[in-house]
């Protein structure tokens, strides 16, 4: 038997007030209250209302609209600074990656999009060749649209992979690294000194986060179909464990923190932590209802998660 579900009506912004009051909401300011409901979508705000509510799914005694709003804007700031720092490691792969194939395979296209420069496995031969027409693909949309790549086309007849990697989506890239050569995956992975396969883990991780900041979605909760191998940090900050296991920083928002800290440049990382630091102690203090560990419970932080930035970190070239 299929389960039918009660159809969603559109709520104005009165109904959606009293929504929140019917389920134990208190509401301080009702004009405000609509103000921001209007501007941020009922929808949007209602999903960071699970740490507020008790079992039977009304909110916490003393829960204000303010309060979960104050969730929301941290949610909010928390990963317009992810998603700055994200895009400075994608640059940095792309020119990496385009460095690395470029001195070995030729910087025209022709060159360097032959089949024999990938991984020669039989069974990657599929995802070798859909990869090189999502790349030809690329060239063809891009060559007369993005200005870098039509200054090339127009003047040299070839968009070097320095300049193709540009209008190239992190995703492509990762995959593009997943089907390398082994000896070309060793030599970007060592620049970062990180092993070949914890790279080909982290890369779509990196791919998806960056993608789910620049929709805007839900980002302190998010977590990852994938986990994380084991690091040094995982011991050094003594994150917690269950049956020896970890259950921090393996699939949640410290995971990629984590991923981060190994791909970003030490002043970066630092710089990226003072940041988010300040998003952190703004939403501590505008936490009534619920503590800010509840939060940081949720995104898998440790308490001792700003000492990840002074651990030091040699990489062995």
């Amino acid at each position: 038997m299929i389960e039918k579900h009660v159809e969603k009506q559109f709520k104005n912004l009165d109904e959606q007030v009293e929504i929140f009051r019917h389920k134990g909401m208190t509401i301080n300011d009702e004009k405000y209250t609509k103000q921001i409901l209007l501007r941020e979508n009922y929808f949007f705000l209602n999903g960071y209302r699970h740490l507020f509510m008790k079992d039977d799914r009304t909110f916490l005694e003393g829960t204000t609209f303010e309060e979960m709003y104050s969730l929301f804007l941290f949610d909010r700031s928390f990963r317009t600074i992810v998603f700055k720092y994200l895009l400075v490691i994608e640059n940095n792969l792309k020119s990496i990656t385009s460095y690395q194939l470029s001195k070995k395979y030729g910087y025209r296209e022709r060159d360097y999009l032959r089949n024999k420069n990938f991984n020669q496995d039989p069974s990657r031969q599929r995802q070798v060749n859909d990869l090189i027409s999502k790349m030809k693909r690329q060239i063809r949309v891009n060559g007369s649209q993005h200005s870098a790549t039509l200054h090339y086309v127009s003047n040299y007849g070839y968009i070097p992979l320095w300049i193709l990697v540009k209008v190239l989506s992190f995703g492509i890239v990762g995959e593009m690294y997943s089907i390398l050569k082994p000896e070309d995956q060793r030599e970007i992975a060592k620049v970062y000194g990180i092993d070949v396969d914890d790279f080909i883990v982290y890369l779509p991780i990196l791919a998806n986060y960056r993608n789910l900041c620049a929709h805007e979605d839900i980002l302190y909760e998010n977590k990852t179909q994938k986990e994380i191998d084991d690091t040094i940090y995982h011991k050094m900050l003594n994150l917690k464990q269950v049956d020896n296991e970890y259950v921090q920083g393996k699939n949640d928002l410290f995971a990629l923190i984590i991923i981060m800290k190994q791909m970003l440049q030490a002043e970066d990382f630092k710089n990226m932590s003072l940041e988010l630091e300040n998003v952190v102690q703004t939403l501590d203090y505008n936490l009534h209802t619920i503590k800010l560990e509840k939060v940081l419970n949720r995104m898998g932080f440790p308490l001792n998660w700003q000492d990840l930035a002074k651990i030091e970190r040699s990489i062995d070239n």
